[in-house]
């Protein structure tokens, strides 16, 4: 039997192009559903074409020109006046879009490459939970520091829920090297610290870089919190399983007795004389036992007669 026979051998488990088809399963699902909205985006651009100014000049002119704009863009993007009216969904929904070709290649590229280190942690579905709630916390803080007047009103872009992500990735694996502009290797708590740093000072001091600083911090924020209190955004949720369990059980009813009402006993007449001449009976029968019939007086003799007469008739 050669060596590769062996049962303590054998290979167990999938193959290593089934570990890499495995491995990460949410964030090829988050990195799919944002390129999909780019391409969708895309799509959506105002047309444009170019003619020449009187100078020989292009400019572009808009074939569907009411107003330039990407109505995809716009019916999805975070805008903190909308969310405030209503439109909730915005705080979501933003996360998914992004401004250009090299803004959603650097946020996917930091996802897949953080992402799947902490989804291996804590497996496909808690992973996905924490990445949607870490995009809606971001805007939620997007949106507050919106009506501060911390930061303009409108954003896009998955970086507040990459940076929970970076953050998480951080407090699981601080010595993890990463190349910072695909140069620099760094650690990444480094690489963190430097980018929380970075972001605060630019929201304390107001300097307008057309970046959604605030969104960064909040998701920092909660990815830190995350590990910090051992959340879990599973357990935050109730089961399904122990709800439906809920409704298919049987109500019950409770159920209270009513207190008993005393039943009054009461004797009749004829019951107490039939006791007291049972009673006489007996002493009498006692007698006739220990002494014989003649020693009966005529009162114990018409006892016992009387109780012969009664004892007849209930037997007719």
């Amino acid at each position: 039997m050669g060596i590769y026979d062996r049962d303590y051998y054998r290979r167990e488990g999938p193959s290593f192009l089934g570990a890499i088809a495995e491995r990460g399963k949410a964030c090829k699902w988050l990195i799919g559903i944002n390129v999909v909205c780019f391409v969708l985006q895309a799509f959506s651009e105002p047309r444009v074409q170019y003619q020449q100014d009187e100078d020989g000049n292009p400019k572009a002119v808009f074939v569907e020109p009411v107003r330039a704009e990407n109505k995809f863009t716009e019916a999805f993007l975070l805008d903190a006046d909308q969310v405030l009216r209503g439109q909730v969904w915005r705080l979501l929904t933003g996360t998914f879009l992004h401004a250009n070709l090299m803004h959603i290649v650097f946020n996917m590229l930091f996802l897949w490459w953080l992402g799947g280190e902490v989804e291996d942690v804590y497996g496909h579905k808690e992973f996905l939970a924490f990445y949607l709630t870490s995009a809606v916390l971001s805007s939620l803080v997007f949106v507050v520091c919106a009506e501060l007047h911390l930061n303009g009103p409108r954003a896009l872009g998955a970086s507040g829920a990459v940076m929970a992500v970076t953050v998480l990735c951080a407090m699981h694996f601080p010595t993890k090297t990463v190349l910072v502009f695909f140069m620099i290797p760094m650690q990444i708590w480094l690489m963190a610290v430097l980018s929380v740093a970075w972001d605060a000072f630019q929201l304390l001091t107001q300097v307008h870089t057309g970046i959604g600083v605030s969104a960064h911090l909040g998701g920092a924020a909660f990815g830190f919190l995350y590990y910090k209190q051992h959340w879990r955004v599973l357990n935050w949720v109730p089961s399904l399983q122990g709800w439906r369990r809920q409704l298919s059980r049987p109500k019950l009813r409770v159920y209270r007795e009513e207190p008993r009402q005393p039943v009054a006993v009461t004797s009749s007449p004829s019951a107490d004389v039939d006791e007291q001449l049972e009673a006489k009976l007996d002493a009498v029968l006692e007698k006739v036992a220990k002494s014989g019939r003649e020693s009966l007086t005529e009162s114990e003799n018409q006892i016992l007669m009387r109780a012969s007469e009664i004892y007849k008739r209930k037997r007719t």
